[in-house]
């Protein structure tokens, strides 16, 4: 189980422990964390789970999916920083991981 921090456009921080195997957006829709849509479900269609990650973290995570990059495209605002949290698998490994939601989902 990893702690994930989930940061509103707001500051506003939510941390909540997250099953292993499940995904960054898996874990925000289960502990009902406000801003991350997950409209597709997690299919990588929809980019309404769209977040930044925290610069620390960034290069930590796996690298991204073919296809993730042209799903960001459709998403508010991005950045370099920004992932589909349906993409990002949590393990031990990310105990602590920050993630910055956007003011807003497409």
């Amino acid at each position: 189980m990893a702690k994930i921090i989930y940061i509103e456009h707001n500051g506003k921080e939510h941390v909540a422990e997250v099953q292993n195997g499940l995904t960054v957006m898996e874990g925000a829709v289960q502990n009902d964390i406000p801003g991350i849509d997950a409209d597709c479900g997690g299919s990588m269609s929809c980019a309404t789970c769209h977040v930044y990650v925290k610069e620390d973290w960034h290069d930590k995570l796996p690298k991204k999916e073919m296809g993730e990059d042209d799903m960001l495209d459709q998403a508010f605002e991005p950045t370099s920083k920004s992932r589909l949290s349906c993409q990002i698998m949590v393990s031990d490994n990310l105990d602590g991981l920050s993630v910055y939601i956007p003011e807003k989902q497409v």
